[in-house]
């Protein structure tokens, strides 16, 4: 069986239409409406490298690792199927992946680095022209000499996109579609594809006719990348209001590329012996608590943590259903080897056998495999979840409520999810013993892992 996962950044759950949007994404509903959906997927640690830390371990790391480059003693999905013969490829356009340092490849027979994205030094040619004002306002405070570099290096690299197609979501399907055209005429079996798109994330600038798509008659400022931070005294409620259409519009184009990458992987064959998955490591706030972007207590949220995860099975195991049991990114790796039946094994079992480490076996796992959850053996295999910003705030979920722990503050709050899933009133005046449980049920968990 192959595994080929397919990642887009910064999606938010209650953006896809098969979750009750207004947001048109017919490809991913369709891809959806064959699959398991997981309904109560949330992120572990954020943002972006911290979150693939999770995939590609297996582990909960949020109390220990933020944004940092992977451990040597770290074996990481790609080396583990490597190990047992599986051909693999990377392609991606998330750029942070690739700064000097990192060793985000690790395993990978082939990878694809896709330039341009976001700030990636790529067009460094500084007498280029660029239309700043027109799409950027900044803050006039200390961060403002760091916002009007990116900015500018963004619109740098856009000059060198004049077409959808020169854009680097399109570049990154067509190579990932091609690395498939091109290994498929040797071998359909033991292939691992992990296509790694930056795409719906800032800047929220997708091409014609996605741009207009949910704002027609805009006529203000076309604020594509708004400086994180408060809301209030930076956006008007209208300019907020086309952002967001901004970024449904982005949502809707990925749509359409996902589409392209999922009917070219349908007509190869590959769907008959493919274990697929579609999600996400995070999603964006648009001021429901204040703030614009991923900026402090922001990322502990709802509208962040909640991810998007689809799992089609080629045996149909879980399709056409929806699952309410908690998922996060540290159960990919179980997931996907139980339901692929690739035996997880861990370096103290790989020792007592006398195999050679790396990468025989994952020096501790500590997600667990849905795939009791999926074949209906288990309604759900965690009580709760727990998503984090290592250093910075700390949330546990259970079915009832949600408790959100500053650490730079020491302040925490609580929510009652079944009467306030979108986090407006704080309850923990108001229940401070339900709040003192909830904190005693995270930090006893850190210690189990």
């Amino acid at each position: 069986m192959n595994l080929i996962v397919i990642v887009t950044d910064s999606l938010r759950y209650d953006h896809l239409g098969h979750n009750g949007s207004r947001v048109k994404t017919p490809n991913i509903d369709k891809f959806a409406a064959e699959s398991a959906v997981l309904d109560q997927a949330y992120a572990e640690n954020l943002p972006t490298m911290p979150c693939r830390a999770a995939w590609w371990t297996g582990r909960h790391l949020f109390p220990y690792r933020g944004w940092q480059i992977f451990e040597n003693e770290d074996v990481l999905l790609a080396e583990y199927l490597w190990d047992k013969g599986f051909t693999s490829a990377f392609v991606t356009d998330t750029y942070h992946l690739h700064k000097p340092g990192y060793n985000s490849a690790r395993g990978f027979d082939s990878v694809f680095w896709i330039r341009g994205q976001e700030y990636d030094p790529w067009i460094m040619d500084e007498s280029i022209q660029v239309d700043f004002e027109k799409y950027y306002r900044l803050r006039g405070d200390a961060g403002d000499e760091h916002w009007n570099r990116a900015g500018r290096q963004y619109l740098r690299n856009q000059s060198a996109m004049p077409v959808e197609e020169d854009q680097c979501l399109c570049r990154t399907v067509k190579a990932a579609i091609k690395w498939l055209d091109d290994i498929t005429k040797h071998r359909k079996d033991n292939l691992f594809l992990w296509v790694d798109c930056f795409d719906p994330h800032e800047a929220w600038n997708p091409p014609a006719p996605f741009h207009d798509m949910y704002d027609p008659d805009y006529t203000g400022q076309d604020l594509i990348d708004p400086i994180p931070g408060p809301i209030e005294g930076y956006l008007t409620p209208r300019e907020l209001e086309h952002i967001l259409a901004l970024y449904a519009g982005n949502v809707s184009w990925v749509d359409k590329w996902v589409g392209i990458l999922l009917d070219h992987i349908r007509d190869l064959g590959l769907f008959d012996n493919s274990l697929i998955m579609f999600t996400s490591d995070h999603g964006e706030p648009f001021g429901e608590h204040g703030d614009i972007r991923k900026t402090g207590e922001s990322q502990g949220y709802e509208e962040v943590a909640h991810i998007p995860w689809i799992i089609r099975h080629p045996d149909g195991v879980g399709a056409g259903k929806r699952f309410d049991g908690f998922a996060q990114p540290p159960d990919l790796i179980p997931t996907a080897l139980e339901l692929m039946g690739v035996p997880l094994v861990t370096s103290q079992e790989a020792r007592k056998h006398g195999r050679p480490l790396p990468p025989s076996g994952f020096p501790v796992i500590t997600g667990k495999s849905l795939a009791p959850m999926l074949t209906g053996e288990a309604e759900s295999v965690w009580d709760f979840a727990v998503t984090a910003n290592h250093g910075l705030i700390w949330s546990i979920r259970d079915r009832e409520w949600s408790f959100i722990y500053n650490l730079r503050s020491q302040k925490a709050k609580l929510f009652n999810r079944k009467s306030d899933l979108t986090e407006q009133h704080n309850l923990i005046e108001k229940y401070p013993d339900i709040a003192r449980e909830m904190e005693l049920k995270l930090r006893r968990f850190v210690e189990t892992i």
